[in-house]
């Protein structure tokens, strides 16, 4: 039995690992497996796929790359010719501080309409990702609680809106269903909280915190965060964002899955203090080797910045019967430990 799969952006950070997870299933079961990996390369690497494969252990990338934006694939026939059994779609400009706004529409939403008809039109599951960007300051960040759903929908940057138009343009497809009577097509967005582990490097600036303090004390210097280091994000293991992407295909899952959107964080925030202490021990360092250095938040940065995130996973759960599984925090110490393994040191170093 062969099954396909298409996943956008397959050679980005996220991408590199979903691939690598739906090819080591289809290997546990001894079964073949179709990947098509779009990606338009802008901040996505061959080199993602071939380290995401290695970490597997033996396994080698075999798939098929088409190198282009989304944008210009005809998706029907694409879907017609190798009738896959989900896409995934995680292709988008992902960095935040991009300030042109038509391009990151263009690229970020016009983008997915033909996508969207195509998938619903052939019955084929369509996972895709939004971002906790869509939330931008909620009166729940003040109060430092859990970010509902509902509370979406007045993002700090293009980015956030980027992605709020494509929710927009899902609710719409839904609302069609339902005005027609018919089921609900297959199609969950799941809003990526901060996601960190093996595989980001390539991101530079918009790498994690986790990543870029880590870095920052293997590369003999000292972990600087915004002053006073309160500031707290839901930072999830991309493990864990990778499992929830798959069983909001229908993948491994018992749980019928409920189309709509969805968070996908790990039900709590860790502060920028905590990142810090949670990699100083894995990594041998303490506060006197290499103080903490505080510094004052950038007045651009400032104009979007999100201080607070927290995604309330209770409708994730109902909806697609799926729950965290890692602890961020012993993640966070794992992972670090990984970067210094692969630079060929040890943890005291």
């Amino acid at each position: 039995m062969t099954e396909c799969y298409v996943v956008t952006g397959g050679a980005g950070f996220v991408g590199s690992n979903l691939c690598c997870a739906l090819a080591a299933r289809a290997a546990r079961r001894a079964e073949e497996i179709d990947l098509i990996v779009i990606d338009d390369f802008r901040s996505g690497s061959f080199a993602n796929l071939v380290e995401a494969f290695e970490r597997e252990g033996d396994e080698r990338f075999r798939g098929e790359v088409v190198a282009g934006s989304v944008g210009e694939i005809d998706w029907e026939s694409l879907i017609d010719a190798r009738s896959p059994r989900a896409v995934f779609h995680l292709g988008a400009i992902t960095d935040t501080t991009v300030s042109d706004e038509r391009e990151m529409l263009e690229v970020n939403t016009e983008t997915f309409g033909p996508m969207l008809e195509a998938c619903v039109e052939a019955s084929v599951p369509l996972v895709y990702a939004s971002s906790a960007a869509t939330y931008g300051s909620p009166p729940q960040a003040d109060a430092r609680v859990p970010f509902p759903l509902g509370a979406a929908g007045a993002p700090n940057n293009v980015y956030g809106f980027s992605k709020w138009l494509m929710e927009c343009e899902h609710r719409r497809v839904l609302g069609d269903a339902r005005d027609a009577g018919k089921p609900f097509p297959h199609v969950v967005g799941l809003r990526y909280f901060n996601v960190f582990g093996p595989g980001e490097s390539r991101k530079h600036h918009m790498a994690s915190m986790v990543h870029q303090l880590a870095t920052q004390i293997l590369d003999g210097g000292r972990p600087r965060i915004f002053t006073d280091g309160e500031q707290a994000r839901d930072q999830i293991p991309v493990m864990d964002v990778v499992a929830c992407t798959m069983a909001a295909a229908g993948i491994d899952n018992d749980h019928a899955v409920v189309p709509g959107v969805y968070n996908l964080g790990s039900g709590r925030a860790t502060t920028y203090n905590e990142i810090v202490e949670a990699i100083r021990s894995p990594l041998g360092m303490s506060e006197a080797d290499r103080p903490t250095e505080y510094f004052d938040m950038p007045a651009h940065v400032r104009t979007f910045y999100q201080d607070y995130t927290c995604a309330d996973m209770s409708e994730t759960e109902r909806g697609l019967g799926w729950t965290p599984s890692v602890d961020p925090l012993a993640a966070m110490g794992d992972y670090a430990q990984y970067l210094a393994h692969v630079r060929g040191l040890s943890p005291a170093t």
